[in-house]
């Protein structure tokens, strides 16, 4: 009766909120491609490359979880080398990074909408002989094909907040059932394991190992971007102070873009370098930077024949995707967005992997583990609004030392939590190749 009542709910649900659903996807572009995949209709080369293989699914919602998987894949591939890999992802922007990032060894699909033929017919292409969900994204129709059929399927890198549990708990009647069926979890920290017990999972499959994100952050690579030469096309000195904002949401590129002019009075050769979470948001954060006076250039417009003169620049703007690494690679300052005007925050690990001054607003509830390391280890600069920021920023430029003792502390607390992926990547292949 649960499962016919969640079906009828999801249909009516998924019919009403199906033109939001759509419009978002071609908003940000390249939503054609691979868009059957959401309907579990393969192409035949897929379907080809599985025949007779032991595949391991992996499933990644978006962009941050594409990175966790990335590292994940390397280190079962050691433990599972005659296993076929396939990754899935909700959003373009997560493909995106997948293609750009993914051995052609490994297939990349996009997630099917969990109503029940459309996951039935994602199951009978791909076949899995064990699922990983990275974090928590929990699909009823999805889990109930795997347990019909019998495949192990885990959850890495847990995370389930307060409200997460109670809402769980709340749809007990559909979830428990669900949790009680993983064949392996691993936890950031024992608050979410015993959250995750709480909801049905069994005690000795969860396995408390930290955040995968501090070795995924350790593992990535930027994109083969030479940033400098880049930049000095825009008339940008290697001596010029750099400063990224990092995954902004709307709100903070017009805050740097409004304090930008207030900086360049102590330090001229200062240039600031916006990269939006969303890289649609090109053109209305453009239209920001043109109301608060900032000369500008889009990252797209850049091409082999540009020369700007020294100072006629003043803000790159990155419309592009997959590139973020890079330019923390060249950064003195990085500000993580998401954490001023929006709530959550985004990854302080990548740009502190890298050694750099990290400073971030109040609102990092995405990573209630990760920031009281950093705050407590001096290894990142957290602020309460935007004044507080422009100060920040303007005692870290002008000080080279304080940059680099901050840059070598978030380093420190970086390379201190490493270790965690090789634990998730045990846990999985002994299950694995036990069946």
């Amino acid at each position: 009766m649960k499962r016919f009542v969640y079906n009828c709910l999801f249909n009516v649900g998924f019919y009403a909120v199906a033109p939001f659903y759509f419009f978002k996807m071609a908003r940000r572009g390249d939503w054609k491609r691979g868009f059957g995949q959401r309907f579990g209709h393969y192409e035949t080369g897929l379907k080809h490359s599985l025949t007779n293989r032991d595949v391991v699914w992996l499933h990644a919602v978006s962009v941050g979880e594409v990175n966790l998987v990335l590292g994940l894949i390397g280190a079962l591939e050691k433990r599972l080398p005659n296993h076929k890999f396939v990754v899935s992802t909700t959003t373009s922007t997560g493909m995106a990074v997948l293609r750009q990032r993914l051995p052609d060894r490994v297939s990349r699909i996009y997630y099917p909408i969990d109503r029940r033929k459309h996951v039935q017919r994602a199951m009978g292409t791909i076949h899995p002989e064990a699922v990983v969900l990275v974090e928590a994204e929990l699909w009823p129709n999805f889990l109930w094909s795997l347990q019909r059929r019998n495949v192990p399927y885990f959850l890495v890198n847990a995370r389930i907040s307060d409200r997460s549990a109670r809402g769980y708990r709340r749809f007990g009647f559909l979830f428990r059932q669900l949790f009680a069926g993983f064949s392996g979890v691993t936890a950031q920290n024992e608050a979410d394991a015993q959250r995750l017990r709480d909801l049905g999972v069994p005690a000795d499959v969860i396995h408390v190992v930290g955040s995968l994100k501090f070795d995924a952050a350790k593992l990535a690579t930027p994109k083969r971007l030479d940033v400098p030469g880049l930049l000095g096309q825009l008339g940008v000195g290697t001596d010029s102070l750099v400063l990224v904002g990092g995954s902004t949401h709307s709100g903070e590129e017009e805050i740097l873009a409004e304090m930008l002019p207030r900086l360049r009075r102590h330090f001229p050769k200062l240039f600031l370098v916006l990269v939006p979470r969303h890289h649609e948001r090109g053109r209305a954060v453009g239209d920001e930077l043109k109301r608060c006076g900032v000369p500008f250039a889009y990252r797209t417009e850049i091409t082999a024949d540009t020369r700007r003169e020294p100072g006629s620049v003043e803000c790159l703007l990155v419309n592009t995707t997959g590139e973020l690494l890079a330019f923390y690679e060249r950064a003195d300052v990085v500000f993580v967005g998401k954490s001023l005007t929006a709530e959550g925050g985004q990854n302080p690990i990548e740009p502190a992997a890298l050694g750099k001054a990290v400073v971030f607003g109040p609102h990092m509830e995405n990573f209630p583990q990760v920031v009281p390391q950093f705050l407590e280890a001096g290894g990142a600069i957290q602020v309460a609004d935007a004044p507080a920021l422009e100060r920040a920023l303007e005692d870290l430029l002008a000080h080279p030392e304080r940059r680099a003792a901050v840059g070598e502390r978030g380093l420190a607390v970086v390379q201190k939590n490493a270790g965690s992926l090789e634990e998730t990547a045990d846990m999985i292949a002994r299950r694995v190749k036990v069946r």
